[in-house]
């Protein structure tokens, strides 16, 4: 029997254009933009066509990624389908836990809307993505070498360093890479050094309701299925200060029986790493409702 996970993109994925076949296609989607302009004091719509923000800002970009794939979330969902697991890179984490019911859309975007306010104040760090590399090397690199670490496991051979500007560029020197792209980000994302804005983030979060998962959820700090609901809350207080294991998910997706998946949300970044690293998961990407629809 084919096993389904249902991936779900994060920051880097996002573009104007996402939200404009859910406002034409999907009814709901009116009343649930208009839901999360009240929490937010913007609007996601008014974000992505350039009159608010810039949805290119982590302040405006987590929250515009939540909205739309939550309601594409629903959409599948209102067409029976199920998963028998689900995850999430970074932010998409939390649109994971939203389409396994641990917590509701308000719940979610609230929790969201604080992280990407609380990344958004990160300063001082820095953030390279490193493609074509011998990885022992790299890791001996990063070992020899204080205030970095490997903050995104993506494929094989495409990772993200992250932590002071000075650590990271030591490392950068230590090594053979066949390309780097500095990210346009304000610190350094899953580092040790958000420390303190995950502590500030950890009283939010204890305030909120977690329920089990109706779908097994594999977390970015711990790609282990689980539905308990203290586990997922426990992991996902680590997320920010924890390092992406996005081919340890790959691998565990696999090695559960998956053969199939949904990446649902804007874009193909997912399906590209999925591919490098499970070449036996059939990536389908699902990023409107017509592409939803075409599923049959």
């Amino acid at each position: 029997m084919t096993k389904t996970a249902w991936l779900f993109p994060g920051q880097g994925s996002q573009h104007p254009e996402m939200m404009a076949d859910l406002l034409t296609a999907y009814p709901p989607a009116e009343e649930r933009c208009a839901q999360a302009a009240a929490i937010l004091g913007w609007s996601v719509i008014e974000c992505c066509a350039g009159r608010i923000g810039n949805l290119d800002q982590t302040l405006y970009t987590q929250p515009s990624l939540f909205l739309v794939e939550s309601l594409l979330v629903d959409a599948l969902k209102e067409q029976g389908a199920k998963a028998d697991f689900v995850a999430g890179h970074s932010l998409g984490e939390y649109v994971a836990l939203y389409a396994a019911e641990v917590f509701d859309f308000t719940t979610g975007l609230k929790l969201v809307q604080r992280r990407a306010e609380l990344m958004n104040a990160a300063g001082g760090g820095k953030m390279v993505a490193l493609i074509g590399f011998d990885r022992e090397q790299l890791q001996e690199a990063i070992a020899s070498t204080a205030n970095v670490v490997l903050a995104n496991d993506n494929h094989p051979g495409q990772v993200v360093i992250s932590g002071l500007p000075a650590a990271v560029d030591a490392v950068l020197g230590k090594i053979k890479v066949k390309r780097t792209v500095p990210l346009n980000v304000s610190g350094a994302f899953h580092s040790p050094f958000m420390a303190e804005a995950a502590a500030t983030f950890a009283t939010l979060l204890e305030e909120c309701t977690f329920h089990e998962a109706i779908f097994p959820v594999l977390n970015n700090v711990e790609p282990e299925p689980t539905t308990d609901a203290a586990v997922i809350k426990a992991r996902l207080q680590s997320q920010m200060t924890g390092s992406v294991r996005w081919v340890d998910t790959c691998h565990a997706l696999a090695a559960a029986g998956v053969t199939q998946a949904f990446e649902i949300g804007p874009g193909n970044v997912l399906a590209g790493l999925v591919k490098r690293t499970t070449p036996e998961i059939t990536v389908t990407s699902i990023a409107t409702i017509a592409s939803l629809e075409s599923l049959g």
